[in-house]
């Protein structure tokens, strides 16, 4: 489980100081979907990075699986499995090898990485690629490999920043129902996502962040009814006060 307890953040910019994250709580439960959704300048990526230990709060404070990072921040990351918004996997390197150096990097031994890249290729449908130097991946190519990287060594907390992005619509499709299955192993997950379809039809639980702050939660059902709209878009729009476009 992941807990975000009243976090604020602010940077200085030559404009002046500009409030980020302005109170964001929720918690984020073992065995469900919880998205993240918000326009763009929200709040919501520094939010993530917050969740996933890359920035500190201000004030506020962060539990996963009751480990506050503050104190612990090693063990946190442990806990967590993480696709930043930057894929960034090593060019050079085999999909495999990229895989392979962050199971190293997790104290993980030579068999055990071996059987979890095994295990990561066959459900993310990797194998083709395995072997494949990264340098020309596609985007899709590139995401599964930065999520079998973020997986690697079985954490029971997985932050995933627009998982499907740029995917096709058959990768897309098998994206979510590795989700599905990540959900149903009884692990947190926390998806980013700017697409409406894909949060209503994957989401346990939805937090909405406008302003810095989050405006509004529930199930995409209950913030229909919340609202009086038909649809998740035009809740969310109703939400945050305006018409203006989602950005991740």
């Amino acid at each position: 489980m992941i807990i975000a307890h009243d976090l604020h953040k602010s940077f200085k910019t030559r404009a002046g100081v500009v409030q980020a994250v302005a109170g964001v709580g929720f918690e984020a439960r073992d065995g469900q979907i919880t998205g993240l959704l918000g326009p763009n300048g929200a709040g919501k990526t520094t939010t993530l990075r917050m969740l996933y230990t890359l920035m500190q709060p201000d004030s506020g404070h962060i539990e996963v699986d009751g480990i506050d990072p503050a104190r612990d921040p090693m063990a946190v990351r442990r806990a967590l499995g993480v696709l930043p918004d930057a894929r960034g996997v090593y060019k050079r390197l085999t999909a495999r090898e990229n895989i392979a150096y962050f199971a190293r990097l997790h104290g993980l031994s030579t068999s055990v990485a071996a059987e979890r890249i095994a295990r990561l290729s066959a459900a993310l449908d990797m194998d083709e690629i395995l072997d494949r130097q990264t340098e020309g991946f596609s985007q899709g190519q590139r995401t599964k490999t930065a999520i079998a990287r973020a997986l690697v060594h079985d954490p029971r907390n997985v932050i995933l920043d627009e998982p499907t992005n740029g995917l096709d619509v058959m990768t897309t499709r098998a994206m979510r129902q590795f989700l599905f299955r990540l959900r149903d192993e009884g692990r947190c997950v926390i998806l980013s996502s700017h697409i409406m379809q894909e949060v209503a039809a994957l989401c346990d639980r939805i937090v909405i962040i406008a302003r810095g702050q989050v405006v509004a939660s529930g199930s995409a059902e209950e913030l229909r009814a919340q609202t009086g709209e038909s649809s998740l878009e035009d809740a969310f729009v109703k939400v945050i006060g305006s018409g203006e476009g989602l950005q991740a």
